[in-house]
């Protein structure tokens, strides 16, 4: 396993671990590359919606020639505030923020004298800024922005949307988190640790509904044209929680391989030496900082659900010209997402929450619930708007 990328560098080139890569983790590393990958299928298809002229520009005002306004300045200076603060408190401690860079990003520890100077460059260099390039006569000017040029605004809301919304949702994924949130609501809410991937869903889908509702956007074919772009960040992302070693693995496995297994031992029962966590016994003869494996191996399911999840994109990809009633695509990724999880929580190791007598996982009543909405969906489109080809 690879808990971070200085681990990757000593597989690939023999490089001692521990190093100054260490800041760079392996599962935040493939978390941004799902974001990309997410991005980059979105783009795709808004550009298509586009060219069918069922997505299309949204006019908005752009300031020509004015000064800075004291909000610009002031979001300038709260960013400059935040670098200048956290920098070089990074820097002088560096070795502990080197093996948990959360802990450090995520408190109140920070240089104050250097966040203020950075706050007053900042602010005074988009006061700057702004000033070189006014003009005699400043003026508002109207133009059109097209679905795919928001791809930036849109990855960013969902990026942060979505770690917010995994944070909350891990709190209440077990009792031990819920009592430890009742007892330092605080540090489980800036906590680096424990993100519960629907809690990220749920939340993203929110924020971007109502950000593409206020830029004239129809949801209904911006939900079609995320819905595969959904799935391979998804793909993408378990991948992260597979090299890294983050908890997301299986029940313990100990049977043989069936004769049929055609895939390396790995993909069967895996151990995750030198997992994140640390959990686990001793490596015999390790002295880094990640010297633990599992006592058992388990099933590896991140890369089942990658594989899954694959399948379902493919299957999206394939359908996605095929479906002519707006909204049909985006209730069939619902479906299928929820069936692919409801599943592999079968040999997972989430614990169980009682509602109503009833012992289940978190992500298995997300998961049923999500099954009822895609089949719920798929039938209100199909009865209530059999004859219309586009909406």
């Amino acid at each position: 396993m690879y808990p971070d990328l200085s681990y990757l560098f000593h597989d690939l080139f023999g490089s001692a671990p521990d190093n100054w890569l260490s800041v760079l983790k392996t599962f935040g590393v493939f978390l941004i590359l799902a974001f990309i990958a997410s991005a980059y299928v979105l783009n795709l298809e808004l550009k298509r919606k586009e060219k069918e002229g069922l997505l299309v520009g949204f006019t908005e005002k752009e300031r020509i020639g004015f000064p800075a306004t004291w909000q610009e300045m002031a979001i300038n200076a709260l960013f400059g505030f935040v670098i200048g603060f956290k920098l070089p408190y990074i820097a002088q401690h560096f070795e502990a923020f080197r093996p948990d860079p959360a802990s450090i990003i995520l408190s109140g520890k920070g240089d104050w004298l250097w966040g203020i100077v950075a706050a007053a460059a900042f602010g005074f260099f988009k006061y700057w800024d702004a000033q070189k390039r006014a003009i005699a006569k400043p003026h508002i000017r109207e133009v059109k922005v097209l679905p795919h040029q928001r791809i930036g605004d849109i990855t960013i809301l969902a990026a942060i949307s979505g770690i917010v919304g995994a944070r909350l949702f891990s709190i209440v994924e077990s009792e031990e988190n819920i009592k430890a949130f009742i007892k330092d609501p605080l540090d489980q809410l800036l906590s680096g640790s424990g993100l519960a991937i629907y809690g990220g869903l749920i939340l993203a889908f929110i924020v971007v509904y109502w950000y593409v509702y206020r830029k004239g956007m129809k949801p209904i074919h911006v939900m079609d044209a995320v819905a595969p772009a959904l799935i391979m960040g998804y793909a993408v992302g378990r991948l992260g929680c597979q090299f890294s070693g983050d908890g997301d693995w299986g029940i313990v496995n100990t049977a043989s391989a069936p004769g049929w297994w055609f895939l390396p031992d790995w993909a069967w029962s895996y151990t995750y030496p030198h997992n994140v966590l640390n959990e686990g016994v001793q490596i015999e003869g390790c002295l880094w900082d990640y010297c633990r494996q599992l006592g058992e191996g388990v099933y590896p399911t991140p890369i089942y659900e990658t594989f899954f999840s694959l399948v379902i994109f493919a299957i999206l990809w394939a359908l996605r010209k095929r479906f002519k009633v707006a909204g049909m695509l985006f209730f069939t990724y619902v479906l299928l997402n929820g069936i692919e999880r409801f599943f592999i929580e079968k040999i997972r190791t989430n614990p169980d929450i009682t509602i109503f007598g009833m012992e289940a996982t978190q992500a298995e009543y997300v998961a049923g619930l999500l099954i009822v909405i895609g089949v719920v969906g798929m039938i209100y489109l199909w009865v209530k708007r059999p004859g219309k080809l586009r909406e």
